[in-house]
């Protein structure tokens, strides 16, 4: 891979870096939201996400042989 190759994926890679640090505090904003006016549903809410992460990672263990 040349110098340049590699300088143009890191450009991109930065910029997806940086769209995902903003995009991760507009979920934490949205939670803080979610849980000062439906708690209880938001714990749900999260639980949810919380336990098909947890299948997300299992299948991405598989594609790297753990």
């Amino acid at each position: 891979m040349g110098n340049q190759e590699m300088k143009d994926y890191n450009a991109i890679i930065d910029q997806i870096e940086a769209v995902r640090r903003k995009n991760n505090k507009n979920w934490m904003d949205l939670m803080r939201l979610a849980f000062q006016h439906a708690p209880e549903e938001a714990a749900a809410i999260v639980a949810d996400i919380y336990r098909e992460d947890g299948e997300i990672s299992a299948l991405a263990a598989q594609l790297i042989g753990k």
